[in-house]
């Protein structure tokens, strides 16, 4: 039988002199201490749990961070003397904390070299060649970001003030463009509009495009290219309820159109059109207002045309000459 721990031992009480009092009648019960011992409950997930640890098989992860750490702690570790090699060296004079080679040569190494371990398949230049590539890529920002820093406030005005001139002057060149159609569209169209699917009037130009005036001549453009998108997407969406081969002679020149079986003459570029369209649109606009007034003795700011070449009243060919 196993002795009583200290703690499970019964106390027996005693006298004012120290001796053992056997005639008391005082039962006193031994005293335990619960923190020092292990019920069942606690044995059996203690055992439970030392199971589990010696069953635990690491992953791959876990084998190589222990492995790195064994490998960083035996390099990190100096050369123990009980070793073959330090104590071999020892016999040639070699003492610990000393270096290599003959004595009094104060550039000697006291340590060994470092080992670096390469890990990845990249070539050995292949870390100073990001580094070379994140350096340049930070000076570039840096660069980019003090040239913004630069720009005083009033580039910045000045520098949004023309992108705001431009934006207006596109506008305004499309205006235009609308009001020369009105002045020159009668000998490009048959003079009847034409509606479409929802009811709007669209305007058929019956001449090709390269013989209407390049000034307005990306106005018809645009709208052919937006109406033939627009018999595109309606072709798509009747080929499901009709054959492709079907043919009513009944059908309307529009309707023959709308569905896709029309013969249409296809655009080719237009270079003189692209050049136009290259040049400022302040520059555009002023061309076209020249027109207006040359032939149609119109004036684009005033809104009206005048009876003779003369155009008395008009106060003169810009903008700010109009107030």
């Amino acid at each position: 039988m196993a002795p009583l721990k200290e703690s499970q031992k019964k106390v027996v009480p005693t006298t004012e002199d120290g001796e053992d009092d056997y005639m008391s009648m005082a039962i006193l019960e031994p005293t335990f201490s619960t923190a020092q011992i292990e019920t069942s409950a606690q044995r059996r997930a203690r055992k439970k749990r030392e199971a589990e640890a010696r069953a635990h098989q690491p992953s791959k992860a876990e084998l190589a961070r222990q492995a790195e750490l064994s490998r960083d702690e035996a390099l990190n570790t100096s050369l123990p003397m009980t070793s073959k090699g330090f104590q071999m060296m020892a016999k040639l004079g070699f003492k610990a904390g000393s270096a290599l080679g003959k004595e009094g040569n104060e550039h000697a190494r006291k340590e060994p070299l470092n080992v670096v371990v390469k890990e990845g398949r990249a070539g050995v230049g292949m870390e100073g060649e990001k580094k070379r590539k994140f350096r340049e890529e930070a000076e570039d920002a840096n660069g980019s970001e003090g040239a913004k820093r630069r720009e005083t406030e009033g580039e910045f005005r000045e520098r949004q003030g023309k992108e705001r001139e431009e934006k207006r002057a596109e506008g305004l060149c499309w205006g235009a463009m609308r009001v020369l159609e009105g002045f020159e569209g009668d000998s490009s169209r048959d003079g009847s509009d034409q509606r479409n699917d929802e009811g709007e009037a669209v305007k058929v130009v019956e001449k090709p495009t390269k013989q209407i005036h390049v000034l307005w001549r990306g106005l018809i453009r645009d709208r052919l290219d937006k109406e033939r998108e627009r018999r595109m997407q309606y072709d798509l969406h009747q080929s499901l309820s009709r054959h492709a081969a079907y043919d009513d002679p009944e059908e309307e020149k529009q309707e023959r159109q709308a569905l896709g079986t029309w013969e249409e003459e296809i655009e080719e570029e237009d270079a003189e059109l692209d050049a136009f369209n290259a040049l400022d649109p302040s520059e555009r606009l002023g061309r076209m207002i020249e027109h207006l007034r040359e032939r149609w003795r119109y004036c684009f700011w005033c809104k009206f045309q005048y009876p003779d070449e003369r155009m008395e009243g008009c106060p003169g060919l810009f903008e700010d000459e109009h107030g």
